[in-house]
Formats: C-alpha cells, structure tokens, sequence
C-alpha cells in the first residue's frame, strides 16, 4: 500500500461533540488503504457474533469554486443539517475546512452512523423533515447560476474491529484547543487491503494509544473511489505534541 500526501485542515462547523476548533494534518500524511474484505458489514451482525457493534461513517467532500463565498453552505450544515442528524441518531459529526487546499478549496464532513440502516434511510427522513426543509430552505433552493459547491465526493466506511466505536480523548470532550490529522492508505489488491486493516486491528491502533497520538476512528472504505483503501483520523491538543 501506499500513503499519500499530507493535508491540513480547521473544524470548521459543530457537531454533539466535535466542537469548532482546529484540524490539521500536517507533518503525517493523509492516504488511503482499506479492503473490502469477508468482515460482517452489519452492526447487527457484530451483536451477534458477541463483539461490539461497528460504526459506519461518511466523508463527504463539498468541492467548492476557487474565492467563491461559501456562507451559504457553512450556515446550511451548522443551523440545518447537523441539528437534523443528530436527531435522526447521526452524531457525532465533525466538519472541517483544509487549512493548506492542494485540490482547491472544500468543506470536510464526516457523519457517525450508528447502523448501515439507518445510512440508507437518512436521506429520504430529511426530505420528510419539515424542521430541516425550513432552516435549509435558502441553501436546498439555491439556483444554478449561484451554487452552494460544485459537487460532492462521499466515501462510506466500516469502522475496524479495533476501534468499534468513535473516540474523544479527554481535551476533545473538554473543548480544550486541539488538531486533528486524517491519513488515507491506498492498496493495490484487496486482500493486502485487509491485511493491512489486521495489522491496526492486531496492535497499531492501542500503540498510537501509548505514543499519544489519541485515535478518533479508523474506517475500511466499502464505497467511493480510489479502492480499496483504509482511513483513519488521529488527535492532539496541539502541532508540537503531535509532532
């Protein structure tokens, strides 16, 4: 596999959890690596086999014009789709603009899905959500001429067995400063995908622990582009303790 480049990142809206605060991912890189594997893709079936019950998350990408105003869209996640998720059970959600753009200026969104069911119904309970269509009004009917972004890249993933569960270290829940680093790994087959998702779940992720790198989730990508690959977001309370 491979990593790619670094990317560096500010928090940029507000979740339950995730508070407006700084999210870089400077001196390691950000990349892409997962497998698509023969792991259970439900957290249904995590329950059943007796372990904990595995996340699915999505990163979504707003790809937004070069100088272009993107207030329309900042206003639209913070007063109307964050308040929606999280009362459909989506939380937490970070949202995070890239401090260092190397692919033009975006707004980062990562949704915390507690059941792939809950995935594959949530557009459809926002479009029934009457609280939602009201606060988002201005930015859902937005005309071609003025767009909010000019497209959307959306990844899903399945948290690692070694990391079942979304994690804050203690300076995230206290809204103390902090930076946050997301790393991608890309390989070039699928069972060396899922070797190298064995190699976090058998230790990696409890040594970043130790070293105080302060895991936040890991996600084996099962839709998007650039399969297959694994990624996976660290913490800090600032750039020198990260370094």
């Amino acid at each position: 596999g491979r990593q790619k480049p670094a990317t560096e990142f500010s928090v940029h809206n507000q979740s339950e959890y995730m508070k407006r605060r700084e999210f870089l991912t400077k001196t390691v890189a950000a990349s892409t690596l997962a497998g698509l594997g023969t792991t259970s893709l439900t957290g249904c079936a995590d329950e059943r086999a007796g372990t904990p019950a595995r996340e699915y998350y999505e990163l979504r990408v707003y790809r937004l014009k070069a100088g272009a105003d993107h207030a329309l869209l900042d206003a639209y996640i913070e007063k109307a789709v964050i308040p929606a998720l999280n009362r459909l059970g989506v939380k937490p959600i970070g949202v995070f603009t890239e401090i260092d753009p190397k692919d033009g200026p975006a707004l980062y969104v990562l949704r915390t899905y507690p059941l792939l069911e809950v995935f594959g119904t949530v557009t459809a309970r926002l479009s029934a959500d009457a609280e939602y269509q009201k606060a988002g009004a201005e930015y859902l009917n937005s005309p071609k001429t003025n767009p909010a972004f000019e497209r959307i890249d959306s990844w899903l993933m399945l948290a690692f067995a070694g990391l079942p569960k979304l994690e804050l270290p203690s300076y995230c829940r206290e809204k103390q400063a902090r930076m946050f680093e997301i790393r991608t790994y890309e390989s070039y087959s699928e069972l060396k995908a899922l070797k190298k998702v064995e190699m976090f779940n058998a230790g990696e992720i409890d040594l970043m622990r130790e070293v105080g790198l302060g895991p936040i989730f890991y996600g084996q990508a099962l839709v998007g582009s650039n399969l297959p690959h694994l990624v996976y977001m660290v913490s800090a309370e600032n750039q020198e303790a990260h370094k």
